[in-house]
């Protein structure tokens, strides 16, 4: 990376199978959690400072896509069809279970971040749901965002921010995006950004492109922008258009340019601002 002038600033996500047992109390909790402080400090060591990750067992769960504006094909979501799957586990886990080991980990492993200096990041449940195949889908709510920070008090326990994942939380009419913009940004809780958009909250939802959600993206810039946020922005479950790659890089592209603008819009709207 550093090779061609750039800087790797973060590390998202590592294999599930490597801290499972951490995420559901299982036999193998604590050796999982040594091999992830290992991991840590050796990202400390390549002077990496950010680190996003989940907290879903049972990763991101979608149903049958949709087709959208040009015929782009956009993942989805419908949670009574995804009620009707099969446990993904050996049985139904409880809210509290997930809670207890959620902070066994937080207490554990943030000092050893703070050690570093490295900052750590959980992206939300996606989809914000109650349960999905017998797991709860713990990080569901703007309450248990609140509640997660307060674990540990501390800069190292912070919030990998996937604004479409906290979108599908609330209508956007209503305010509650903006709000948790507003809250954790305010805080310095948030590392970085997915900048996507969505249909509307659940319990059904379909990806956007990332100007016809039902989020207004340029008041949410604005809202970074305002609260003093210098992390990243970047792109995240592209719809998939016509002759696009299997990655998607017309999907990216069109995202990041819409991102770059944006940014550029919202900073020379506070300069002229300034100026008067």
């Amino acid at each position: 990376v550093e090779q061609y002038g750039l800087s790797l600033t973060a590390i998202e996500n590592v294999p599930t199978d490597f801290y499972d047992h951490i995420m559901i109390g299982g036999p193998r909790r604590d050796e999982q959690i040594e091999n992830m402080i290992y991991n840590v400090r050796n990202m400390a060591r390549a002077g990496i400072p950010i680190f996003g990750y989940n907290w879903m067992p049972s990763n991101v769960w979608r149903t049958p896509p949709k087709h959208i504006r040009g015929g782009a094909e956009a993942t989805a979501f419908d949670y009574e069809v995804a009620k009707k799957s099969p446990l993904t586990h050996d049985r139904e886990y409880s809210e509290e279970e997930m809670w207890e080991s959620l902070e066994y980990w937080i207490r554990i492993i943030t000092p050893v971040a703070e050690e570093e200096g490295i900052r750590l990041g959980i992206h939300p449940c996606d989809p914000p749901v109650e349960t999905l195949g017998g797991i709860p889908q713990l990080l569901r709510s703007f309450d248990s965002y609140k509640r997660l920070i307060k674990i540990v008090e501390s800069p190292s326990n912070a919030i990998e921010f996937c604004q479409g994942t906290f979108s599908e939380m609330a209508d956007a009419a209503d305010g509650g995006i903006y709000d948790m913009i507003r809250y954790f940004g305010e805080r310095k809780k948030i590392l970085y950004v997915h900048f996507r958009n969505v249909s509307n909250p659940v319990p059904e939802f379909h990806e956007e492109f990332i100007n016809t959600g039902h989020v207004d993206m340029f008041k949410a810039m604005q809202i970074y922008h305002e609260v003093g946020f210098d992390g990243f922005f970047m792109d995240d479950h592209v719809p998939h258009t016509h002759g696009d790659t299997e990655w998607g890089h017309r999907g990216r592209a069109f995202a990041n340019g819409y991102i770059q603008a944006m940014i550029e819009a919202v900073q020379k709207q506070a300069e002229a601002a300034n100026r008067n």
